[in-house]
């Protein structure tokens, strides 16, 4: 049954253009080109886990000791008193309605209730040490892979004419630079999607999921189907503006304000520039338009498209916060709150800022429900 069921859903009906088989696809040293082979699709989670490790180790070992010599300390929230059955009220809801009566439970004033849970959720918070050395990692990660990018997609053909994306698809062959980049972009992908459950919580954490799902089901996908040219463009596209979207938040956190402002207009030039320029009007429209023109069409690629435009409205959705955070920024004279976010950490959290933020509470007034 379990065979039936995988050998349906990957049919070749689905996955490949009319007239090619699974068999025309496979690696072998009586084929023309280097095919991929569609079971490395599974060795980016095993190298997540390293990710995930190699990412504990470097927090601990380099960036917490660089943060601390940077003057952000480690600390947290005073602790809220111990009280069971306040407790057990806060492990069913944060932000519970019934506080006269657990006031009455507790033989506590409803003040008193109250000043209970914002301790508690304070106390759930995590230290600016800790969100300094997440984004520090990810900035690392990012320099490095749109490095990376940069040097594997130099040379190749299909970067400075997309047409070749689909061009003789899909006896494409798959260099070692290519099968590297791809596996370390994938296997990152998983590791966020990971560790994201017990990362920094942000407001847009469900957005956030769905974008490292949409990730890792495209590049899965396009790899078992030799997509892998318009792959790695889109990979490309996303390492640059991820880039600042860390580093501002790094910066701010160092209160490095100056620093954090450039970083910022960095920011809405590369996010513009790829994210509402690049992706959709380029990368977007060559797969909607051109590959019909150079490709018998199989449903896979609607599939992909769908994956490809699902990622576009996310962008659109942030693209709308970061403008919004430009707008406050200018009223206000600096950076302030979080990129892609509407309700701000950073000026939420008296140990971050150490003064409340009129940009961050006019964010959360408006999109409070949003990240």
């Amino acid at each position: 049954m379990l065979k039936v069921l995988v050998d349906t859903f990957w049919s070749e009906h689905v996955w490949l253009p009319p007239n090619v088989t699974w068999e025309d696809i496979k690696p072998g040293p009586d084929k023309a080109v280097n095919y991929n082979d569609h079971t490395h699709v599974w060795y980016p989670i095993p190298l997540a886990l390293v990710f995930i490790a190699l990412r504990v180790a470097v927090e601990r070992a380099v960036l917490a000791p660089f943060g601390r010599s940077l003057g952000i300390k480690d600390v947290r929230s005073r602790k809220a008193s111990n009280n069971p059955k306040l407790e057990a009220a806060y492990r069913r809801s944060a932000q519970p309605s019934q506080f006269p009566e657990l006031a009455k439970q507790t033989d506590l004033s409803e003040r008193q209730v109250e000043r209970w849970f914002r301790r508690r959720r304070n106390q759930d918070k995590p230290s600016t040490l800790v969100k300094f050395c997440e984004n520090s990692w990810k900035v690392i990660f990012y320099v490095s892979s749109f490095s990376f990018g940069a040097y594997v997609l130099w040379d190749k053909p299909w970067l400075w004419d997309i047409d070749q994306c689909y061009i003789g698809y899909p006896h494409h062959g798959v260099t070692n630079d290519v099968w590297w980049y791809y596996t370390i972009s994938s296997a990152f992908y998983w590791s966020l999607m990971i560790s994201q459950f017990w990362d920094v919580r942000r407001k847009d954490f469900w957005q956030m999921f769905v974008h490292h799902v949409a990730t890792i089901a495209l590049l899965s996908f396009s790899w078992v189907c030799n997509l892998h040219r318009i792959g790695t463009l889109v990979l490309w596209c996303h390492d640059l503006p991820d880039i600042f979207v860390e580093s501002v938040k790094a910066a701010k956190y160092a209160k490095y304000q100056k620093l954090c402002d450039a970083l910022f207009l960095v920011l809405i030039v590369s996010w513009l520039a790829t994210r509402v320029g690049i992706f959709p009007f380029y990368i977007i429209r060559s797969t909607l338009i051109r590959a019909p023109q150079l490709v018998p069409m199989f449903p896979a690629y609607y599939i992909f498209n769908t994956l490809l435009v699902l990622l576009q409205l996310l962008h659109v959705v942030w693209t709308w916060l970061i403008l919004l955070m430009a707008y406050n920024t200018i009223k206000a004279g600096q950076m302030e709150g979080d990129i892609r976010s509407s309700n701000s950490e950073l000026s939420s959290s008296p140990h971050d800022s150490g003064r409340a933020s009129p940009t961050g509470n006019h964010l959360n007034h408006n999109h409070h429900k949003n990240k």
